[in-house]
């Protein structure tokens, strides 16, 4: 692991995501750093290797204290990779005469250590000189751009806290309060430097900080990966298809490519975590509801895990602020962890579909060697099951899957299968990844609302296929037959809406393009909340015998008739602060759907097979005058109303139901 630096990398990615946000990139601009270890050690030393801009002003660990006020980057760099690279070296191995004025290694046995101006300067501090554990208190709270943890103890705890309650009594002289770090960014690539609830307390004081489990899961994921693949490797050994020296060339060649594979989770984990973070408050209700059900279903101890209470979740709504980035860290694993279980206890594994997850999992060699022993490995279904797992809750979110259960009343198993056809039938892998081409290139609250307008596509689609969830069934051959309406759908679109939404539209998609989208990218974004719509596109279309394009004129045409796109937009924006409100606007919103739906079913009935939208409209219209001109003046009468409310909204469905 010291060698592929594994564990220090995948903390890095939670670095670089929490600069990100803050339009920085630490691989490209210099930023300055206070450490906890040394550079013989696997986290700490690796990870000071990991971007040449570094500037690290202040570092400690068990034996020395490092202090450099003023780094020049790259000489810095280039030493502190020769003290890497020394056996068993300490800071006392680091080229004095390399580190800027005022600064030095002292160890930590000294009595007191002389603070020159440089150093009180880029610490903070006062003080002429400080014993040794007063001044790694200091670095602990220097205000520095990150705080980068990759030795061993307990360094932060709350102001709630006791030193005794925080069991590493090593440490307890040097021990400093969440509330009192001025770093902007905490990277854990260590175990434990921090208490739970010292990084909440950071967090709330505005700090940005992950949980350990989060920073450094990269080792422990890296580990699994090697084990199943050795287990892999193994059987073709026993098979004779490879030679021991053989097998151990391969497991050296693959090491790359294994750690990109782990890194991914690192930073699509880090990815959830800031969308989530970005919806903030709105998301409190829906985090609450799962939180009581894992309480409920003895899945979690809220006090062990220090979520907070019902007082606190009071006091924060009151505040309009939402669970910190720990707390959520912790509700992603725990949301893993629920799901991974119950898909293990299913036959979800063993879907022909899903299952090709099994080869994904590993490198490309294996894949391409060996794909008929992957099929035979012992931990086939846990490998599918964990890869499945991850890979939507790291899109979707901790609440996702709980709030399907609410909503229609499935099994997380359904729900997984429901997901995955909607993510590949609207071809979100790609458009996923071109967000992701953007990072520094692009403000990140912008990639932060393309994710958002491409998640609440994910919940529309998952509840549409868990109502006709005939097509889960069968994934390979809905998604192939859906994803053809989808891309006939997404062709017409632009012609086949009416002028106002084509301009709405527009403008969405000029605003994203003047902030560096590329324009392709900024029209499908823009594009989602119409492109639902191919879902009952091709349902209307398998019911009718009709082609997708022509129900695709048909349904936009309508539509724009009776003004639902814009009932739909005053559907956005009634209010969602509770769970209640939230899904009584996604019942308007599928009732809308489901209304439309039943009008151009109706409107291409006994219509020529052939007949061109203008004219199925028109007949459409021709039979239904009475009717249509009361929607029509309901529908007049709530535009020159002003802000409308549920009861209005509601008042228009119901004429949409007499019409229908």
């Amino acid at each position: 692991h010291k060698k592929m630096g594994i564990t220090a990398r995948g903390a890095w990615e939670s670095a670089k995501r929490h600069f990100r946000e803050m339009g920085k990139d630490i691989q490209t601009q210099d930023f300055t750093v206070a450490g906890i270890g040394d550079m013989s050690g696997d986290v700490f030393g690796n990870g000071m290797l990991l971007s040449r801009h570094i500037r690290l002003v202040a570092a400690f660990d068990h034996r020395h204290v490092f202090l450099d006020p003023d780094p020049d980057p790259e000489t810095s760099f280039r030493e502190r990779e020769r003290v890497f690279a020394l056996p068993r070296s300490s800071w006392a191995d680091y080229n004095t005469k390399l580190i800027s004025k005022g600064g030095g290694v002292w160890p930590r046995s000294a009595k007191s250590i002389a603070l020159s101006p440089e150093v009180r300067r880029v610490l903070a501090v006062d003080a002429q000189k400080l014993t040794p554990a007063d001044l790694i208190r200091a670095i602990l709270k220097a205000p520095v751009d990150l705080l980068y943890n990759g030795g061993i103890g307990t360094y932060v705890k709350a102001s709630s806290e006791n030193h005794a309650e925080v069991g590493d009594r090593t440490n307890d002289p040097v021990r400093v309060d969440g509330r009192e770090l001025r770093c902007k960014v905490v990277a854990e690539g260590g175990n434990l430097g921090l208490t739970q609830l010292g990084r909440i307390e950071f967090a709330l004081a505005g700090g940005r900080v992950n949980t350990d489990a989060i920073d450094n899961s990269a080792g422990v994921d890296c580990s699994d990966h090697e084990v199943n693949i050795k287990i892999l490797l193994d059987a073709v050994v026993a098979d004779g298809e490879l030679t021991v020296k053989q097998r151990n060339q391969l497991l050296a060649d693959m090491t790359e490519e294994v750690a990109e594979l782990v890194l991914r989770d690192n930073y699509f984990q880090n990815q959830s975590l800031f969308v989530t973070g970005a919806r903030g408050p709105l998301l409190l209700d829906a985090q609450v509801r799962f939180i009581r059900f894992l309480e409920k279903s003895g899945r979690l101890n809220r006090a062990i895990e220090f979520l907070p209470d019902e007082e606190e979740i009071a006091d924060r709504r009151h505040q309009g602020l939402g669970l910190t980035t720990p707390e959520r860290s912790v509700l992603l694993a725990y949301s893993k962890i629920w799901v991974y279980q119950e898909l293990l206890e299913c036959d979800v594994p063993d879907d022909a579909y899903i299952s090709t997850a099994l080869e994904r999992y590993f490198p490309a060699p294996l894949r391409e060697r060996f794909r008929e022993q992957m099929r035979r490995h012992p931990l086939r279904r846990e490998i599918v099951a964990t890869y499945a797992t991850n890979s939507m809750m790291n899109r979707v979110g901790s609440t996702f899957v709980h709030r399907m259960q609410e909503e229609a009343g499935a099994a997380p198993p359904a729900v997984v299968k429901a997901y995955l056809a909607t993510r590949e039938v609207f071809g979100l892998v790609d458009f996923w990844r071109g967000v992701e081409a953007l990072d520094n290139a692009v403000p990140a609250e912008v990639q932060a609302r393309m994710l958002i307008e491409a998640g609440r596509l994910v919940v529309r689609g998952t509840l549409w296929f868990l109502r006709e969830q005939q097509h889960l069934a069968d994934l390979a051959a809905s998604i192939a037959g859906l994803s053809q309406v989808r891309t006939t759908v997404a062709r017409l679109l632009w012609e086949s809406v009416g002028d106002k939404e084509r301009a709405a539209q527009e403008r969405e998609a000029g605003g994203m393009v003047e902030k560096g989208v590329p324009e392709a990218l900024a029209r499908e974004t823009a594009s989602f909340d119409l492109l639902y719509a191919a879902l009952d596109i091709a349902a209307i279309a398998a019911a009718s015998g009709r082609t997708a394009e022509q129900v695709c004129r048909v349904f936009f045409a309508l539509g724009s008739r009776l003004e639902f796109p814009w009932l739909r937009q005053q559907i956005g924006t009634l209010p969602s602060d509770t769970v209640w409100q939230s899904r009584a606007r996604a019942a308007l919103r599928d009732d809308l759907s489901a209304l439309q739906r039943q009008l151009v079913a109706g409107a291409l009935q006994n219509e020529p097979a052939l007949a061109e939208a203008g004219e199925v409209i028109a007949h459409w219209e021709s039979r239904n005058g009475s009717r249509l001109d009361r929607v029509k003046q309901v529908v007049s009468d709530l535009q020159a109303g002003g802000a409308l409310d549920l009861s209005m909204l509601s008042v228009a469905l119901r004429e949409l139901r007499i019409l229908c």
